[in-house]
């Protein structure tokens, strides 16, 4: 196979989300083997809101949500912050490989509005929750946290009822439709340009110099650097968003990738079950309202902004303005909370359990258990899809029947 076919099949074209979903399970997995933390963003972006509140002169270190998840240090000194680095390296690397960076700015104002608004909300449920769509369900469900399956289903009701919201009409695109003359030849170039694809082989290799660094001086920070690049890349190349699979379950009724999602989580639990019993402690958190209602903001947030943490990242990369906006929003929505923390955890989050199903029924009575509702909710999104599908096809055909337009 020559150069020019591998860098055609394999860093131009976008790969297939089944494979590179369950790839990122698998990954996940490592890396919660190999750092002893979990495969999460939102956390780390509510640290850089810390960071620049103290750089007004503000002390929100002393906070008693920053001593829940930490400030210390910066993100280049963190496990997770090198991680969120590498994870935006990896994407740009990933983008500019296919020639698919493009500085695209939103057609209309209010999509500003809409990102930040989306974005906060999602940013301020996520982190209600302690969970986001990788904090729960890549890496909560897999770690038998009960409180992550909570999140996970009101994130589900969440994002129906953003999509209701998200095709209101005044929120939908425009399309922009351009007169094209008969045999007139597309505008783009026939071969694509050389820089970026240069651009991307220097900014990877200059990201994997830069975590090989900082293994010399701590190396589950330089393997943390790494796990960020190969997890960006892969969110690229394969455009997960979850945004995406819940608002085509909502509106299509297609749920491939939902499905390719709970494999991700299957693949990543077996690994993480076996991490566990060699003795690496899982994160768990409350199971109580604030997963429920962070849920359900946190679905509703994502589909009104247009993306969830992974995908507002590489869209971002692929120099997507309206994604810039739906970050800051995330930003300031994990802020609130964390300034919020001591009205809103006695009443929703701190007199409820933290439930580890593995201590709760048992290893194999809660490995059993994460399985059997890993296996329910696919079947249930088989389900879904062929009951959508049919409904579909009998209304068209009743709109095709002689006479049903009378």
């Amino acid at each position: 196979m020559t150069w020019r076919r591998i860098r055609q099949d394999y860093l131009i074209r976008f790969w297939a989300p089944l494979p590179s979903i369950i790839a990122a399970g698998v990954l996940s997995a490592f890396y919660f083997g190999i750092t002893g933390t979990f495969w999460a963003v939102t956390g780390e972006f509510t640290r850089w809101g810390g960071h620049v509140l103290q750089a007004f002169g503000l002390h929100p270190e002393n906070w008693s949500y920053f001593k829940v998840i930490g400030l210390h240090g910066a993100p280049w000194t963190r496990i997770d912050g090198v991680m969120v680095l590498g994870m935006f390296a990896g994407s740009l690397s990933a983008a500019l490989w296919a020639n698919n960076v493009k500085l695209r700015f939103p057609r209309r104002r209010r999509r500003i509005v809409q990102a930040l608004v989306g974005g906060a909300i999602a940013g301020f449920g996520a982190r209600l929750a302690m969970g986001c769509n990788l904090a729960a369900f890549f890496t909560g469900i897999p770690q038998f946290s009960l409180h992550a399956w909570l999140f996970a289903l009101s994130t589900i009701v969440g994002s129906y009822f953003g999509t209701r919201v998200a095709l209101l009409r005044f929120l939908k695109a425009e399309p922009r439709l351009e007169r094209v003359a008969a045999g007139q030849k597309s505008a783009l170039p026939a071969r694509q340009p050389r820089w970026q694809f240069r651009i991307g082989v220097a900014v990877f290799a200059a990201a994997l110099a830069a975590s090989l660094a900082l293994a010399f001086g701590a190396e589950k920070l330089g393997l943390a650097a790494a796990f960020g690049i190969a997890f960006g890349v892969l969110i690229e190349r394969a455009q997960i968003c979850f945004t995406s699979a819940f608002r085509d379950m909502w509106i299509t009724g297609r749920t491939t990738t939902a499905r390719a999602i709970v494999l991700g989580m299957a693949a990543s639990t077996i690994g993480i079950f076996s991490y566990v019993q060699l003795g690496v402690a899982p994160k768990i958190f409350w199971a109580g309202p604030n997963a429920i209602i962070g849920g359900v903001m946190f679905g509703f947030g994502i589909v009104v902004a247009g993306g969830c943490e992974t995908g507002w990242m590489y869209r971002a990369m692929e120099g997507q303005v309206h994604y810039w906006w739906v970050g800051v929003g995330n930003i300031l929505g994990g802020t609130l909370i964390a300034a919020l923390w001591d009205r809103v955890a006695p009443v929703l989050v701190l007199d409820y359990p933290k439930v580890n199903l593995l201590n709760a029924l048992g290893p194999m009575g809660g490995l059993i258990a994460t399985y059997a509702g890993l296996v329910i909710a696919f079947a249930l999104l088989l389900w879904w899809e062929k009951t959508f599908l049919d409904r579909a096809q009998t209304r068209t055909l009743r709109q095709t029947e002689p006479g049903s337009a009378i």
